[in-house]
C-alpha cells in the first residue's frame, strides 16, 4: 500500500527571531510536527520552508503532495501569491489541507474560506480544555477521554469569522471563559480541509501526544481517497477511460 505523501509547511521566522521557540523547538516547528507524523509508518513526510525558492512548494514538490499542513504567522504578507495559488488549485483538485494555529490568517485559508477568518484573542498562559463535539469521527480516532487538556495556550474565542464548517469536530474552552471551535473540517472541490487551533509558536504543543495524534489522524483523513481531479478533470489515464463511441450506454 503506497503512503500518504505529506509536505509540512512551517513558516521557520520565530524559530529564528525567538530564542524561547528555538529552545522549544530545536528542529523548528516544521521538524517536530514531521517527526510526530514519522511516528506513523503511513505517512511519506518532506518540509518546506519561506525561505526556500518557491517556498519549497515548486510544481513537482505539489504535484508529489497529498497533503500539506501549514503553519504560518509573522511573515502571511511574504507568502508569494502565485505559490498560494497553486496550491489552491491543488486543493480544490483533491488534495488536502490542514491549517494550524494563527494559520487561520493565512492566505491560503482566507482565500479558500472567502472571509477574514478573524477572531478574538489574548497571551494569558491559559489552560484550555478541548471538548470532542463527535467521538466518532476518524479525526479524533483513539481518544477515549470525551476532552483533553492543553496546560497553557494562547486564547483564540470566538467570534471566529469563518463560514459554517461541514463539520465541528472539536470546541475549546479556556481559563477566561472564551470558547472556540477548534477542530473544524471544510469541503472545498474535490479537497478536504482541517482547520486544527492549538499551536502557539511559544508552548511545545507539537510536542503533546494527544495533539500528535490527531494530526495523524487528520492527515489520513484529509488526505484523496478517490480519484484525483486535474483542472477540473479527473486524471484517468487514456488507455483505461471508455470509447465515448463504442461505450455501451
Amino acid at each position: 500500500m503506497s503512503k500518504i505523501r505529506v509536505t509540512v509547511w512551517g513558516e521557520n521566522v520565530h524559530e529564528h527571531e525567538m530564542p524561547k521557540v528555538g529552545e522549544i523547538y530545536p528542529k523548528g516547528m516544521h521538524g517536530c510536527i514531521a517527526d510526530g507524523l514519522l511516528e506513523d509508518p503511513a505517512f511519506d513526510v518532506k518540509i518546506a520552508t519561506l525561505d526556500m525558492p518557491e517556498h519549497g512548494l515548486t510544481d513537482e514538490v505539489l504535484e508529489e503532495t497529498d497533503v500539506i499542513t501549514w503553519w504560518g504567522h509573522a511573515a502571511h504578507h511574504k507568502v508569494d501569491d502565485e505559490i498560494v495559488n497553486k496550491v489552491k488549485r491543488r486543493v480544490l483538485e483533491g488534495m488536502g489541507l490542514i491549517v494550524l494555529h494563527s494559520g487561520h490568517y493565512s492566505k491560503i485559508f482566507r482565500s479558500l474560506m472567502g472571509t477574514t477568518c478573524s477572531l478574538c484573542w489574548r497571551e494569558a498562559d491559559e489552560r484550555e480544555r478541548i471538548w470532542i463535539c463527535n467521538p466518532g469521527h476518524p479525526i479524533v480516532k483513539g481518544i477515549e477521554s470525551p476532552y483533553f487538556e492543553i496546560p497553557m495556550e494562547e486564547m483564540y474565542g470566538e467570534p471566529f469569522g469563518i463560514p459554517e464548517p461541514s463539520e465541528t469536530v472539536m470546541i475549546g474552552h479556556f481559563e477566561g471563559g472564551n470558547v472556540f471551535r477548534s477542530g473544524c473540517v471544510f469541503l472545498r472541490g474535490n479537497g478536504r480541509i482541517f482547520y486544527f487551533q492549538p499551536g502557539h509558536e511559544t508552548y511545545p504543543i507539537y510536542h503533546h501526544e494527544t495533539v500528535k495524534l490527531i494530526l495523524k489522524n487528520a492527515a489520513k483523513y484529509v488526505a484523496p481517497h478517490g480519484t484525483i481531479w486535474k483542472d477540473g478533470a479527473p486524471m484517468i489515464p487514456v488507455e483505461s477511460a471508455p470509447d465515448p463511441i463504442s461505450a455501451k450506454h
